[in-house]
């Protein structure tokens, strides 16, 4: 059989929520499209001179319950079909937490590793120049994914003010200097450990000691990592796209960090104090109690989610489980936290930054952390008690809260 397009995949979890709920045809070919797609060439000389030639897009999905929201990533497997997948989860993940945003997505189809500083960052300003008129601060709001960062908003922000004047709340995800929110790095990561906490303590679970594996050690998975170890948790593995290591009692996480920064992987830390390699495939199929995989989507399919030995399936990256994974794992009793509950840290902070942009305020990073908090627990206290209520797993149940809440507000606009 195909494997399904990522799109494909995000529009069969849709319609398993929507068929709970009975929406009727005509609001369900609203909410699987999107309204706007723009594909753009982007082409910059390379600092050899040699001229580079790619693809961006920007897919803005729904806008019904705001400004569309949605970060930008680069990366080789950053085609059109993706990015679409990831606007429409974006769209249910906005809605789920109750935060007034749409959904959006941006790519590049590029490898960044390869570039230098000076070439990623006239690839992104080209990029900000060719969808510029389609982006605002109450229109839509970018912000880090895949590869990108804190520098990249930088830039961003600088190219988007260049035609229109300061604009802080263009992006989020910025650096602190320049309008970004103290905790906003953090937040996915910390998100993630939030949902996992209020999860153990519904389940009378105690996560001091509880062994974690974790698939990507970017931006989130590595805050991930720093708050599990800060509740007592012990992160026995951790790889990323060059390797991974392992170790039973427990890894050093911050030795890990400053691995990873001097070589540009955490596999160069193995065969130190009992430290051994592991590979990606080797880390989801460990017996742990939670796997966290937080690197890209589709890593747990049909074919190897029959090998999940983890109880607890935390989703911090987006669509890392296949619906037919998702079918493995749910009928081997695998609880899997859903993506757009597990990882809306950081659209939530986003949120947070966004406000203090348009305010001309900034809140302490404790007060940060604490409206986090709330907003984690409170949505997934939500998506459980939808669960009971239709006896289904969480993914269907956030998803149900999602659309509803976009279908709601569509129908209020009048245009379903």
């Amino acid at each position: 059989m195909t494997p399904l397009t990522a799109h494909e995949a995000v529009t069969r979890y849709f319609h398993d929520a929507a068929d709970l709920i009975h929406m009727d045809d005509g609001v369900r070919e609203v909410l699987t499209s999107s309204y706007r797609e723009l594909a753009v060439q982007l082409a910059i000389k390379r600092d050899s001179g040699e001229t580079l030639v790619t693809r961006g897009y920007r897919v803005q999905h729904n806008a019904a319950r705001g400004p569309y929201k949605g970060g930008v990533r680069y990366h080789p497997t950053a085609d059109l079909d993706e990015v679409r997948a990831l606007a429409a989860l974006m769209s249910w993940k906005t809605a789920l937490l109750d935060i007034p945003f749409g959904g959006a997505k941006g790519g590049v189809e590029i490898d960044p590793i390869p570039l230098s500083s000076s070439e990623k960052q006239r690839l992104t300003r080209r990029f900000v120049s060719s969808i510029h008129h389609i982006i605002g601060e109450y229109r839509d709001i970018p912000a880090p994914d895949v590869n990108t960062d804190a520098q990249t908003m930088a830039w961003m922000l600088d190219a988007y003010g260049s035609m229109h004047g300061y604009t802080p709340a263009i992006v989020t995800g910025k650096p602190v200097a320049l309008g970004g929110a103290p905790g906003r790095e953090q937040a996915t990561g910390r998100g993630c450990v939030y949902v996992l906490e209020a999860w153990a303590q519904q389940e009378g679970r105690d996560l001091e000691n509880a062994t974690v594996a974790i698939q990507g050690f970017g931006n989130v998975g590595s805050w991930a990592a720093r708050e599990l170890v800060r509740l007592g948790a012990k992160v026995v593995a951790v790889a990323d796209a060059g390797g991974g290591v392992h170790r039973g009692d427990g890894l050093d996480v911050e030795a890990l960090l400053a691995v990873s920064k001097e070589t540009g992987t955490v596999a160069k830390a193995a065969d130190t104090d009992g430290v051994d390699a592991i590979t990606n495939e080797e880390l989801l199929a460990l017996d742990v109690d939670v796997l966290l995989p937080a690197a890209l989507g589709q890593v747990i399919t049909g074919a190897n989610a029959d090998e999940i030995k983890a109880k607890v399936v935390l989703e911090a990256a987006n669509y890392p489980v296949t619906p037919e994974g998702d079918k493995v794992l749910v009928d081997a009793g695998v609880t899997v936290i859903p993506d757009i509950l597990a990882n809306a840290g950081g659209v939530t902070g986003s949120y947070f930054e966004w406000s203090m942009n348009i305010q001309q305020f900034t809140w302490p990073e404790e007060q940060f952390n604490e409206r986090l908090r709330e907003k984690m627990v409170a949505a997934y206290e939500q998506v459980r008690a939808r669960g009971d209520e239709f006896d289904v797993p969480m993914r269907q149940a956030a998803f149900v809260i999602g659309i509803e809440r976009v279908a709601e507000a569509a129908r209020l606009r009048g245009y379903v």
